[in-house]
């Protein structure tokens, strides 16, 4: 059992799964009090939209560390990650017809940005030293 633990942590499959299965769960919540499908099909795209989000995030960090100096390179990565994920959220959800939409992204969006802000830091941190 001790060696599925790492395997699991390093497979993008079960990141992705995780991700779709708690952000979505967390906008089936968000939008308990209107009738359904609604709530259902909030759930099924927000979890569509943070598993993709969680499958390119750390690339994504990644490629825009490497294109910036100094402190650019600290705080442009997670800035544009929250910009696009902002944008793609409310997108999709105004367009699905989510009800209740600062709701709904307010945890997915703050998640995500908090990854890339911190995963932003640790990839200044090491070209610093």
């Amino acid at each position: 059992m001790r060696t599925q633990v790492p395997t699991l942590a390093r497979s993008s499959a079960a990141h992705v799964l995780v991700a779709f299965a708690a952000m979505g769960g967390w906008a089936v919540f968000a939008n308990r009090m209107h009738a359904m499908p609604a709530p259902l099909l909030a759930g099924l795209v927000q979890g569509a939209i943070s598993g993709t989000i969680t499958y390119f995030l750390k690339r994504t960090v990644e490629a825009l560390s490497a294109r910036f100096e100094g402190m650019g390179r600290l705080l442009l990565p997670p800035a544009i990650a929250f910009a696009t994920s902002l944008a793609v959220l409310v997108t999709l959800h105004t367009l699905s017809g989510t009800p209740e939409i600062l709701r709904t992204i307010a945890l997915p969006l703050a998640i995500s940005t908090g990854y890339a802000a911190l995963y932003s830091h640790a990839l200044w941190r090491r070209e610093r030293t």
